[in-house]
């Protein structure tokens, strides 16, 4: 708790936004002033005013309320990426760190090649052959997301498997299996909580950057990288609030979980354990 009180400013600010965003997306729905899918030809392009916050679009929809009903979706397929990537790569981790031999060699190369190429450049090219379909940019991001969990989980399990404590419980009879994911696994779980924070904001920049280029969500669906990029090209022409608001949001959103696995990591470092 003292720990936790003496965090900086920018860690509350980074969870403060962050609570933010889960009830946006939560209750976006509910607390958009505009649907997001009405068009009002009449007022496109007006700029940010009291009826319309943020402005409105080249189809005269509410930019406020697509930002805020986007929220969902984008957070949703984060979510789902990081967890499936989390799990599927601590276990697989763990058990290299753990066992070694061919495992871990093969394991490790499927992640030198992966790391190989820019994992933006991968993410694009499992979704343009397989379609962007939302399931398929979720597989995408959480597949770029596994090498990093591999890597720790090795590395944490891999440091702690011959420790006093592991002994003592296969002594005690425990099998490899239950040492594992009883015993080793839990005291690897802070770092991986950590990473899971970062890679959150890493996901939800990967789904946008996908939506963006056209390989992820299609319009007219809200979403934060197809917003931006609607706004792109009316920049030039003075209307910066299509692009800018989405923009904001985005930013504001990945520098928050960045931030909050920065915390994490000074909150659970061992070293300022007491």
């Amino acid at each position: 708790m003292r720990r936790l009180a003496s965090a900086d400013a920018g860690s509350w600010l980074a969870l403060a936004f962050i609570a933010i965003l889960l009830l946006c997306a939560l209750l976006g729905n509910d607390i958009a002033p505009y649907r997001p899918f009405i068009t009002d030809v009449a007022h496109s392009l007006e700029g940010p005013s009291a009826s319309h916050w943020c402005g409105t679009d080249q189809l005269g929809r509410d930019i406020f309320s697509r930002v805020l009903i986007a929220t969902r979706l984008d957070l949703g397929i984060a979510a789902a990426a990081v967890s499936l990537s989390f799990v599927i790569g601590s276990v697989v981790g763990a058990a290299c760190g753990f066992f070694g031999g061919w495992l871990d060699h093969w394991v490790g190369r499927f992640t030198d090649v992966l790391m190989a190429f820019p994992l933006f450049i991968v993410a694009m090219a499992m979704v343009a052959v397989l379609g962007n379909t939302l399931a398929n940019i979720i597989y995408a991001t959480a597949i770029i997301n596994l090498p990093f969990y591999i890597r720790l989980s090795r590395t944490e399990i891999g440091a702690r498997r011959n420790a006093g404590y592991v002994q003592a419980a296969r002594l005690g009879g425990a099998s490899d299996t239950r040492i594992l994911l009883s015993v080793l696994l839990p005291n690897a779980m802070p770092s991986l909580i950590v990473q899971m924070s970062i890679n959150f904001g890493w996901a939800i920049l990967n789904a946008a950057g996908l939506s963006f280029i056209g390989l992820g969500v299609r319009p007219p669906t809200p979403e934060w990288g197809i917003l931006v990029s609607e706004g792109a090209e009316f920049i030039i022409t003075g209307q910066w609030w299509v692009a800018a608001f989405p923009g904001l949001a985005l930013m504001f959103a990945v520098l928050s979980f960045n931030l909050a696995g920065d915390a994490l990591r000074d909150l659970l470092d061992v070293r300022y354990r007491s």
